[in-house]
């Protein structure tokens, strides 16, 4: 028995057909047999699809609704263990609701987003949580004519798509800086990872000079760097630093491997932390605790984050609430023996 087309792809598809001024005979044609259709055909109809936001269901037509149970998460990457506590937060609670989770890497690109946030769009799954706060037009158009709810969890934003579930890290990181200066730290430094494309690292460096400002302290651009993560290049952090200013006292690393690799560092130099160089990091995780010395750090509520993501989305996918949501979660700084 042939299958009957939805009410809403039928639509869509007939969208496609006007705006490539083709029958939707054709363009259903040159979306699932292209070997069909000639190359310029194919290329017409292309080109009305990603015009109009258009995404084909893949889904099988067993399936007796538009929309599964699956939510899809999409993190800047995933050989960074600090997603870990996230996606399991997110995945105890969708579980025991018989919700399953997909992932997905956009690698710190927000083409790459766009690109992810359209594949599992196309998997018609019913909900999407993203690492990103800021997203290509794109991607917001596909989100917004895709209707499904939608978690931002990278940081607090007042610009929200929709539910934003996380915390500050432009505070975050005023705070650590702020905790520094109190120490009586006046030279510090602030390394993060590449701002391009990365809310996280902008808004931590906003941080970082909004509590220069209040300290009285002017910025000095031989005491920031971008570096890629690793533990490489928190080593090559200190070199740079302190050749660019000999008075450097203390670091204040928007990433926990980057303290890591800047402590090693030190300790192959013969350098005491914190009598030489004081070493702050972001994100407390277990290995910072266990350091000699042990590294101070902001503690993130990942897990937390990762569980009131999932307990709000499946309200809104179960219909129980509809206002856009922000929770503030919030973070700690936890003085250790490196400051």
């Amino acid at each position: 028995m042939r299958r009957r087309r939805s009410t809403h792809e039928t639509v869509r598809i007939q969208d496609v057909a006007r705006h490539a001024g083709v029958s939707p005979m054709t363009v259903s044609r040159a979306l699932r047999q292209p070997d069909k259709v000639s190359e310029a055909m194919r290329r017409r109809v292309e080109e009305a699809v990603s015009a109009i936001g258009y995404l084909p269901n893949r889904i099988a037509g067993s399936l007796s609704s538009s929309r599964s149970n699956v939510v899809a998460l999409i993190v800047p990457s995933l050989r960074n263990s600090l997603f870990a506590n996230t996606v399991q937060g997110i995945s105890d609670v969708l579980h025991a609701a018989g919700h399953h989770l997909m992932i997905a890497d956009s690698g710190y690109s927000l083409a790459d987003e766009e690109a992810a946030i359209a594949a599992m769009l196309q998997q018609r799954v019913c909900a999407l949580v993203l690492h990103n706060t800021r997203h290509t037009a794109r991607a917001t158009s596909l989100m917004k004519r895709a209707g499904v709810p939608v978690v931002e969890i990278g940081t607090l934003t007042p610009d929200a798509f929709d539910i934003n579930i996380s915390y500050s890290n432009h505070d975050a990181a005023k705070a650590m800086t702020l905790h520094l200066a109190r120490l009586g730290y006046r030279r510090i430094g602030l390394v993060t990872l590449p701002l391009a494309d990365n809310d996280r690292s902008i808004e931590r460096r906003a941080g970082y000079l909004s509590a220069l400002g209040e300290l009285g302290l002017a910025p000095d651009p031989r005491l920031m760097l971008e570096l890629p993560g690793g533990i490489g290049s928190g080593a090559e952090a200190v070199a740079r630093l302190a050749q660019g200013d000999p008075r450097l006292d203390a670091i204040f690393f928007a990433g926990d491997v980057l303290a890591i690799g800047a402590v090693l560092e030190c300790q192959r130099r013969g350098w005491p932390v914190p009598g030489r160089l004081a070493i702050a990091s972001f994100d407390d995780v277990d290995i910072l605790r266990y350091m000699r010395p042990a590294v101070t750090s902001v503690r993130i509520p990942r897990s937390e984050i990762g569980r009131r993501s999932a307990e709000i989305l499946l309200e809104r996918v179960g219909g129980r609430a509809a206002a856009p949501v922000t929770v503030d979660l919030g973070f700690e700084i936890v003085q250790r023996e490196s400051t």
